[in-house]
């Protein structure tokens, strides 16, 4: 089971899973009659709608703009009529979202706005990053992260190496390895653009090992286009060797510091659907509006990779899989070791989905009808972190709720790979336990962060008032020493006379 150990600390080998998909063509799915677009499209970030329900709108026109930072722009995916703005079955912390829905005209309307981009070198590299960010590109490996955040962190460090990641370690997801045989030439230019944004000299593609035909079709793409800042490496296929920081030390020997962003290292990771994505916007104009993702499981009949449109409901996808099979135990968004399980397929497809699982008691395991027992301090959730991290005491001072213990062994580091839970003999949810603390320590810091600016606004408001009240009164000072020295010249000795 153990894996050989790779650059980074730890890890495990994990059965695969994949190969049930991965070797099929991509089915480019229908449009619905309906989409379903979550405003949270997986960053844990809400856009702000810009279009109200009756509103008309035609594929690719912004319904939601990116209102901060860790946002991303939401276009129509389908032409048709805004039929409601409600809260509805998503996934997302706590089940539920806020969602534009859209019921579909029948037609493909485009979106007039909607250009191709003329020349690879046709934007300036911050005119390109904005308008990156304007075709809600995002990060496709799961987070949904918007890619012109990164990119402008990235310019600001002077950043001169981009990492595609092409990993895709986690069991069952087979996305990406589907979208590098297919669409080799996408992801190229993709990086090549991505490269144009940041201004980096080099650009390395990583794949691990066990996707021989996208390693192929990638390395073929690369000889036509003879072009020595962009190369390939091969990496160990150990889980979780696509995480963000794990992928970095393995391809560059570098380790980001706890608290440090990729970008101080000198490197910025992009997913290579990240890459394909960029490469059909400047193709054609279009803003992301669809995404390859993995329908599989024992729980439907025939597993594949679809093409489908953001917003499209999960059960149209799993239609396109043949439908359900067996006894379904678990709908699960995204892999089985950092998926987020669902309780309809009624959900809507977002950016950040790159996988549905429909596992049945046979994938699932034992874990299915695990009862969590006592940890016994045997020190396996520690021997396969990747971060470093020492599970078993993050996990006293969880239960303690120790915000400051917890800071001080790392929470902040753990990257959510699971692999704590999949060893541990006692059954312990220990990711799912770290995951609410580490919230928990946000919600802290926010608070702290909110009452010290309230401090600070305070003292800044004593401060005004203390300066205005020592001007008023050196005001009233000056008065009454121009009042006195008025009295004391009328009535003191007269001019002699007598």
């Amino acid at each position: 089971m153990m894996a050989a150990r790779p650059a980074f600390p730890a890890g495990l080998a994990l059965d695969a899973h994949k190969q049930l998909a991965a070797g099929l063509p991509i089915v480019e799915l229908q449009a619905p009659a309906q989409v379903v677009l979550a405003l949270d499209q997986g960053s844990g970030s809400m856009a702000q709608p810009v279009v109200a329900v009756g509103a008309k709108v035609a594929i690719g026109t912004l319904v939601a703009r990116a209102g901060d930072a860790y946002a991303t722009a939401i276009h129509a995916s389908i032409a048709g009529t805004v039929s409601a703005i409600e809260q509805r079955e998503a996934a997302v912390d706590g089940g539920r979202g806020v969602c534009i829905v859209i019921e579909s005209d029948g037609t493909a309307a485009i979106d007039a706005a909607l250009r191709p981009l003329p020349d690879l070198t046709a934007l300036n590299p911050d005119e390109l990053v904005r308008q990156l960010r304007d075709a809600g590109i995002a990060g496709l490996g799961g987070a949904a992260f918007p890619t012109a955040t990164k990119l402008s962190a990235a310019r600001t460090h002077g950043v001169q190496r981009l990492l595609l990641n092409g990993a895709e370690c986690e069991p069952w997801v087979c996305c990406d390895d589907a979208l590098m045989r297919s669409s080799a030439s996408d992801v190229v230019l993709g990086a090549r653009i991505l490269q144009h944004a940041l201004g980096t000299a080099e650009c390395v593609i990583a794949i691990e090992d066990d996707k021989p035909e996208a390693i192929a079709a990638l390395r073929a793409e690369l000889a036509q286009q003879d072009d020595a800042a962009l190369s390939i490496e091969v990496v160990p296929a150990v889980y979780p060797q696509g995480a963000e920081r794990q992928l970095i030390t393995t391809v560059t020997g570098i380790e980001v510091p706890s608290g440090g962003l990729p970008a101080e290292a000198g490197v910025i990771c992009q997913n290579v659907a990240t890459a394909a994505a960029v490469a059909r916007w400047a193709q054609c104009g279009e803003p992301a509006i669809s995404r390859v993702v993995t329908v599989t499981g024992s729980g439907v009949a025939r597993p594949c990779n679809v093409r489908a449109l953001i917003g499209t409901p999960l059960a149209a996808l799993i239609d396109a899989a043949g439908g359900y099979q067996g006894t379904p135990m678990r709908l699960i968004a995204g892999g089985n070791m950092t998926g987020r399980a669902l309780a309809s397929d009624e959900v809507g497809l977002t950016k950040a989905i790159n996988c549905v699982l429909v596992a049945t008691s046979a994938d699932l395991g034992v874990r299915l009808q695990a009862r969590e027992a006592p940890c016994i301090r045997c020190g396996d959730c520690a021997a396969v972190c990747p971060a470093g991290l020492l599970p078993q005491q993050l996990h006293r001072a969880t239960l303690a709720d120790d915000p400051e213990s917890l800071r001080r062994l790392g929470a902040h580091d753990c990257i959510d790979c699971g692999l704590c839970d999949f060893v541990c003999p006692s059954q312990i949810p220990l990711a799912h336990r770290f995951r609410e603390a580490r919230r928990r320590l946000r919600v802290a810091d926010a608070a702290a962060l909110s009452a010290a600016a309230a401090k600070a606004r305070f003292e800044r408001r004593e401060q005004r008032l203390r300066a205005a009240a020592a001007a008023e009164q050196q005001t009233l000072d000056t008065v009454r020493s121009r009042a006195r020295e008025g009295r004391d010249g009328a009535t003191g000795p007269a001019d002699g006379t007598g």
